[in-house]
């Protein structure tokens, strides 16, 4: 690289996302980048950089960079790679000094240390800091923290002292020379730390403007919070640490406190001007610089590319001031790297960015000094303007054209970059021949344009683009005169010259630059019209008209080039010199002194030769048809691998440079076939060449290695292309790339570009298009397609190798005589004549079988026999190997489909396919064969796809059974509604058996569904009311009454209206029994349990709240009224029960139904809908005043309540009913009617009843205490038998279990609350109501004391006491008979449970029973004797009259012990009337215990 300072390079571009990778040496000589997996040094001392050299070694992307600021070591530098390794260089042999790969991890930062001269310091992205004394080959290892390392500073004031920012937002500050190495973590941040920089001088004391910020650190060192010091002095004198993050802040950190002092806040910078695309969204690199010698100012990057100087000494809002005053100066996009260096005079900065310029800075005046553009991708194309001298247009891999003026004065590099549109590598330029600043390109993914280059608005005007795309890399553009379809000589509406485009399909277009939007069009159709072509057109793959513009070159892919003359494209000659693809034609230029030049033309291929032909002859030929031309003119050999570009000099008569992939250019002197001058100052492969429009001794080169150089030839040692040795030390080093990526398959890190996979290396002159990893940031995919792209067969398939490795290649179906066709060449030409031979005798009719014995895949060419049997081995070659689809396929294309399908359906291996194949066999084969597929699928338990393909040979009927069988119903009904007659019975078949299975299965909803489906409404609405909750069975009576089931609805409806009682909820029971005329009877009743059940809650509020509340109506009341006339009057206004005939029809809907009596089981609520039952009869009653209906029906309620043992229920329907007593109603009715006689005296009984209880209980005050004390304790309880129920007891269960009668209904309050409100109720009437009164109301009672009632009574009695001591024998027999059996207890206790559960009304009374049952059994009694005494019972009870036994009565004896336990308030006849009855029929044990005081 001695001659690199001759030689003007444009440069690849700096890495993106690395902390790290450009630095300035301390001399102030030379500015490295790191570029790829290269590093790019700059010689920065004079007015314009000029290029150093490059340091070539690494394997990988470079990801550190750093010179050493040591005094005199200012020429060696460190780089970090990819590849693993850490490398010392010297600038000034351009060659690495040592290396260690002490790092397990890709390395992520790396920094020189200023203070140690052999410490290089990196940090990993797992980590790992490793510190390298290159010196003594000596290393340490620190792990402060397991987190990824962004960037390290090692500090310029503390040999031993590291700050290391890290990906999440941490900074940690190490000292090297200590275990616990961690002096402090700094936390502030909250995302990756980009940079790092030490404060250029020691100490804190400085910044006044700080202070308010921060207390004043005390003398004596206090307890720090990140961390212990040590008591070095310069760690005591502390020092500044600034950070940059990607959190968009900037901050101060003191070492002495551990801790942030000030944050930065990057301001939102106005974006001016610059090459980027609006749709890239970036993101931030925060990079800060703290120049030497500036210890108050701080230099950083911001949004988009700005740099920001700082002025710390700002307090308030910081101060800071934008780089870069005029347009165009600053960076167009993000910047990474800041670095500066002392020369001369003048303090310079560097700075890279992503729109990959390098720019120098002046700190003293912020202004820009220089910018070094710099390209991130192959250089494909290189084109000199030819009306604008020395302005060179470059195509790049990046996406971007740039176009250079080499011949500007104040700024050697002045170049302008184009991006709009583009978005794919540039891979060919041409400029229009006479138009300024006009400028077409194509693009690798096969876009033509044209580009304006010239306007001032240049930057921001996009190009036009054709509407016609190539299909493949575009690999030539040239304007050349117009062809048909348009005309020649650009008069009128033509352009003078077209645009012709070649690309990797083979086709070359003609686009019209006036009209882009139109259709372009494809040379090859004038080309077969005029020259009345047939057969097939070579694939095009270069393109160059003669300047003159009478003739066309077209490079084929065969290696033949053929010359058309304009503007109908007759074919006047075909060069057949290269046998390979076709990559560069160059015409000689038309001045200069010897005019025969210009019919020269020169061409390289993927051969290394190139061969000048002279065409004057061909053109002055007057020959007819087409000549070819078989000899070169010249020959230019030297070259050891395929020509990309070739040029002629402009300046020269003959003279030619040529590109190659050897590395090299080469000039050569064409007329005596010698070179002249080799250059070699490329580290890659050369793409592109021109020779300097200006300057005869300059030519430019743009290669693979991101380049483009400026070199003079007579500066060149070399005269030839290197031979052998050159070409393979670049193979080698090309070779070198790939396989170490292939082994390492790491993860890239966050912030490195993509990485790809290269290839393998060259392969002599036909090699693939070889891929270099492309490493500027986000990757361009760079390296994918070689240059030109111009070797298509090589090509067309050609994918990164990876992908190649991942894609499985297909089975073949003709492997055995594929195999036959790829054997040697001898073979092969064989083979050739062999089926000539064959062929040949076939024109005779001879048989040519035989002599294909052994060559059977050479009926391939041959007849029908030979192919049959070449088909029969390759299918013998399938089965032999597993493959029987191939062999299947491979008899289907022989035609021998039967003996296919009866083979696989006996293996049971049919397929869809065979299947779908079968009809070419038959009608009667494709029945079969799905017939026997549709049995292998239900074995497969395929059904429904079995079923699929029966319905396809029309079997439905057996599809739908085949999917019933199976349960699949829904999908049979499907086939069954679509493909059958809608009255086919199998469709109500198919919805009863579903329903069956879902009713069975709880689905209730979906069965009658069904239900409906099949047309049985009746059997949908008895499934949904299965269920029996209130929505069920109202949709099921809605359901019954759309299908006319009348009776069935109204059924259901009262179910639901029961139900909806159940919770309380009228309203809802009204709505749905209003639907049903003949449920009017049952409104009323329900519209009357409303009323009493309210009037009841009124009287007795409970204190207890219900769970749900209830639901009444808000009908208008008439509280004045008696009950039942408000009932009435309800009925009338609410329910509209206007007309006698109503009321009548209503009674006799109600009369019809009989409720079962009550027992002390019955749910209270039914027991207070059955009275209200009873009630609404006698309210229709006593509205048509018919009063022994009205009596009987009160009397029935009122019963009801006494027989479900609910005493102070029966109570409150007396009073509620009967206020004034029965007086009134006797007095309605007729006298001459006994039976309503018998039912009032019944009813004024149990009246009396209530009334005596009433009194007994709520005795006046005076006489409290004598009741009390006169109270026998074993008095309450009384007999219980079967037909009557004290209403002691009743008391007295209702006190144990308050809840039962109280809470489940709150009409009904607890005894005990009755008690009390009966006595404070008494407490007021005592002082009212005298004595006197109360024996009057208990003479009131003597309607109770009927004689002959208690008789009868007593009779009923007898006859159920003997009746119970007979069932107790029986069950004693039983029992002694199961415990003969087995010796077990348990019947024995369960028997006694019995017994105890049956006699548990209360418990003194069960130990009365006890007792009697003890006497019982010392007096045993016989079976005849007990028979004896019930038949004497029953005798006695048919004496007494009929009208006594029909209704009930109060139990006679019950009272008389109540009237006499009043004591003094009782009148004295009735005392004595109640001790005769006790006398005379209390034999009764329970009576006789009761009555003993009163009657000894």
């Amino acid at each position: 690289m001695a001659a690199a300072g001759a030689v003007q390079v444009l440069p690849a571009s700096p890495n993106w996302y690395s902390s790290r990778c450009s630095d300035a040496s301390s001399d102030g000589r030379l500015f490295g980048f790191a570029a790829r997996h290269r590093v790019c040094l700059l010689e920065i001392s004079g007015a314009a950089p000029a290029f150093y050299g490059e340091l070539i070694g690494h394997t990988e992307r470079i990801s550190g960079f750093a010179f050493c600021h040591c005094p005199g070591q200012s020429s060696l530098c460190a780089t970090s790679s990819d590849d693993g390794s850490v490398k010392i260089w010297d600038t000034e042999a351009l060659a690495p000094v040592v290396e260690h790969s002490r790092h397990q991890n890709v390395i992520s930062a790396l920094h020189w240390s200023p203070l140690v001269k052999d410490l290089i310091v990196s940090g990993d992205e797992k980590g790992v800091i490793v510190c390298y004394w290159y010196n003594r080959s000596d290393s340490q290892q620190f792990f402060p923290e397991p987190r990824t390392v962004f960037c390290l500073t090692c500090s310029p004031h503390h040999e031993n002292l590291v700050a290391i920012g890290y990906r999440d937002g941490m900074v940690v500050i190490i000292d090297i020379s200590r275990k616990r190495e961690v002096l402090h973590r700094l936390r502030g941040h909250d995302d990756e730390i980009h940079c790092l920089a030490w404060c250029p001088v020691p100490g804190e004391e400085r910044l006044s403007a700080w202070q308010d910020e921060l207390p004043v650190v005390p003398s004596e060192e206090g307890e720090v919070p990140n961390g212990e010091l040590t008591p070095d002095t310069t760690t005591k004198k502390g020092c500044y640490l600034a950070s940059g993050s990607k959190d968009q802040t900037i901050r101060i950190w003191s070492c002495n406190r551990g801790r942030s002092v000030m944050t930065l806040k990057l301001p939102p910078t106005k974006r001016r001007g610059g090459a980027v695309d609006p749709t890239v969204k970036e993101r931030i690199w925060l990079t800060v610089h703290w120049p030497p010698g500036h210890p108050t100012e701080i230099v950083s990057s911001c949004f988009g590319g700005e740099l920001l100087l700082w002025d710390l000494t700002q307090s308030g809002k910081r101060k800071w001031t934008l780089l870069g005053s005029s347009e165009g100066q600053n960076h167009s996009r993000i910047v990474f790297n800041l670095s500066s260096v002392k020369h001369q005079d003048k303090e310079l900065l560097f700075s890279i960015s992503m729109d990959r310029d390098v720019k120098c800075w002046d700190l003293s005046t912020l202004e820009c000094i220089w910018t070094m553009p710099s390209l991130g991708g192959f250089v494909y194309s290189l084109a000199f303007s030819p009306v604008d001298t020395g302005c060179l247009a470059i195509g790049v891999g990046d996406s971007m054209i740039r176009v250079w003026n080499t011949l500007s004065m104040n700024n050697i590099y002045d170049v302008k970059t184009f991006w709009q549109s583009i978005k794919s590598k540039v891979t060919a330029l041409s400029w229009h021949p006479a138009k300024e600043g006009c400028l077409a390109f194509g693009t690798d993914d096969g876009k033509v344009g044209i580009f304006d280059t010239f306007s001032g608005s240049a930057k921001n005007k996009p190009p036009q683009i054709s509407s016609t795309y190539h299909k493949k890399t575009v690999y030539t553009l040239a304007w050349g005169p117009p062809t048909p379809p348009l005309s020649p000589g650009g008069e009128g509406e033509q352009p003078s010259v077209t645009l012709y485009s070649c690309a990797g399909e083979g086709i070359v277009f003609q686009h019209n630059p006036w009209k882009l939007n139109g259709e372009a069009n494809d040379i090859n159709k004038v080309i077969r019209d005029t020259n009345s072509i047939k057969h097939k057109l070579p694939a095009r793959t270069e393109i160059s008209w003669k300047p003159d513009g009478k003739l066309l070159a077209l490079g084929n892919e065969d290696g033949s080039i053929e010359i058309f003359q304009a503007p109908n494209l007759k074919l006047l000659c075909t060069i057949q010199q290269h046998h390979k693809l076709i990559n560069a034609i160059r015409w000689h230029h038309e001045h200069g002194s010897q005019p025969e030049l210009s019919y020269l033309i020169a061409s390289g291929s993927i051969n290394a030769t190139i061969y000048v032909h002279n065409l004057k002859s061909v053109i002055e030929s007057t020959s007819e048809g087409p000549l070819t031309i078989a000899e070169p003119f010249r020959t230019l050999a030297g070259h050891t691998a395929k020509i990309t570009s070739l040029s002629w000099s402009p300046h020269h008569g003959g003279r030619l440079v040529s590109a190659c992939y050897d590395g090299t250019a080469q000039v050569w002197d064409v007329m005596k076939e010698e070179p002249l001058c080799n250059y070699r100052g490329h580290q890659g492969r050369l793409l592109s060449v021109q020779w300097s429009p200006v300057d005869p001794d300059s030519v430019y080169t743009g290669a693979d290695d991101f380049s483009v150089h400026k070199w003079h030839i007579s500066k060149q040692e070399h005269t030839r292309p290197p031979q052998g040795k050159k070409s393979i030390e670049l193979e080698k080093k090309r070779s070198m790339q790939p396989k170490v990526k292939a082994k390492k398959k790491k993860k890239p890190l966050g912030r490195s570009p993509c990485k790809q996979d290269p290839s393998d290396a060259m392969n002599g002159d036909e090699s693939a298009k070889e891929m270099l990893p492309e490493e500027n940031g986000v990757s361009d995919h760079e390296g994918e397609k070689e240059a030109q792209e111009a070797e298509l067969p090589d090509k067309v398939s050609t994918t990164a190798p990876d992908a190649s490795l991942k894609k499985r290649k297909p089975r073949s179906i003709l492997p055995f005589s594929t195999f036959l066709d790829h054997r040697s060449k001898d073979e092969m030409h064989q083979d050739c004549l062999r089926l000539a031979a064959c062929l040949k005798t076939k024109d005779h009719n001879e048989d040519m079988s035989p002599d294909l014995k052994d060559r059977i895949h050479l009926g391939l060419f041959t007849d029908r026999a030979s192919l049959h049997k070449m088909i029969d081995v390759e299918g013998k070659h399938h089965l032999e190997n597993g493959h029987p689809d191939l062999f299947q396929q491979l008899m289907l294309w022989k035609g021998d489909m039967k003996g296919v399908l009866q083979a696989a359906a006996e293996r049971g291996e049919l397929t869809d396919q065979l299947v779908a194949i079968s009809p070419m066999v038959g009608y009667q084969a494709w029945v079969w064969t799905v017939e026997a597929f549709a049995k292998q699928l239900c074995f497969q338990e395929q059904h429904v796809k079995a079923a699929s393909h029966l319905l396809s040979i029309h079997k439905v009927y057996e599809a739908i059974d085949l999917l019933q069988v199976n349960q699949f119903y829904r999908e049979a009904i499907v086939i069954a509604k679509a493909r059958l007659r809608p009255e086919d019975p199998i469709l109500k078949d198919l919805y009863t058996s579903w329903a069956a299975v879902l009713e069975k299965d709880g689905h209730y909803a979906m069965a009658a569904k069904c239900y409906l489906g099949a047309s049985s409404p009746y059997d949908a609405v008895k499934v949904l009311a299965k269920k029996g909750d209130v929505a069920s069975l109202k949709t099921a009576a809605e359901l019954a009454l759309i299908s006319g089931e009348e009776e069935l609805s109204a059924n259901l409806s009262f179910r639901c209206a029961q139900d909806l009682l159940l919770s309380r909820n009228w309203v809802g029971a009204q709505e749905v029994l209003q639907q049903h005329k003949t449920l009017f009877g049952q409104r009323l009743v329900f519209c009357l349990n409303e009323l009493l059940c309210k009037c009841l809650s009124e009287r007795n509020p409970c204190n207890r709240k219900s769970p749900v509340p209830p639901c009444y109506h808000s009908w208008e009341l008439n509280r004045e009224a008696s009950f039942l006339d408000m009932v009435i009057e309800v009925w009338q206004n609410a329910l509209g029960m206007d007309t006698t005939e109503q009321a009548t029809c209503a009674w006799e809907q109600l009369r019809t139904v009989e409720h079962p009596p009550s027992t002390s089981n019955t749910h209270p609520k039914q027991v207070l809908f059955h009275i209200s039952h009873d009630l609404s009869l006698a309210a229709l009653s006593y509205r048509s005043a018919t009063w022994h209906e009205a009596v009987k029906n009160i009397l029935g309620a009122v019963t009801r309540s006494y027989d479900a043992g609910n005493f102070t229920l029966m109570q409150e329907i007396c009073r509620i009913i009967l206020p004034e007593g029965c007086d009134n109603l006797r007095q309605k009715l007729d006298s001459t009617h006994p039976q309503s006689m018998d039912a009032c005296r019944s009813l004024e009984g149990f009246v009396a009843y209530g009334l005596l209880y009433d009194l007994w209980w709520n005795p006046p005050k005076d006489s409290l205490g004598l009741q009390k004390a006169g109270l026998d304790p074993v008095l309450c309880p009384s007999e219980q038998t079967g037909l009557e129920k004290s209403c002691v007891s009743d008391q007295s269960s209702s006190e144990e279990t308050p809840d039962q009668s109280a809470v489940e209904m709150d009409e009904t309050c607890c005894h005990t609350t009755e008690v009390q409100t009966s006595e404070t109720e008494n407490d007021a009437r005592t002082t009212s109501v005298d004595l006197v009164d109360r024996q009057s109301e208990l003479n009131g009672c003597k309607v109770l004391l009927v004689e002959e009632i208690a008789a009868l009574q007593n009779t009923q009695r007898d006859i159920a006491e003997v009746q119970q001591i007979l069932a107790d024998m029986i069950r004693q027999h039983q029992q002694e008979r199961n415990n003969l059996q087995e010796n077990t207890t348990g019947s024995t206790q369960e028997s006694n449970l019995q017994q105890s559960s049956e006699t548990e009304s209360d418990k003194p009374h069960s130990d009365s029973n006890q007792l009697n049952g003890k006497d019982e059994v010392k007096q045993p009694v016989t079976l005849p004797e007990l028979t004896k005494q019930l038949l004497k019972a029953k005798e006695k009870l048919a004496q007494f009259p009929d009208n006594l036994k029909i209704f009930p009565f109060p139990d006679v004896l019950e009272c008389c012990l109540v009237l006499l336990h009043t004591g003094s308030l009782c009148p004295p006849k009735l005392c004595e009337q109640a001790l005769d009855l006790l006398r005379k029929h209390g034999s009764a044990g329970a009576y006789r215990k009761g009555g003993r005081r009163f009657l000894t």
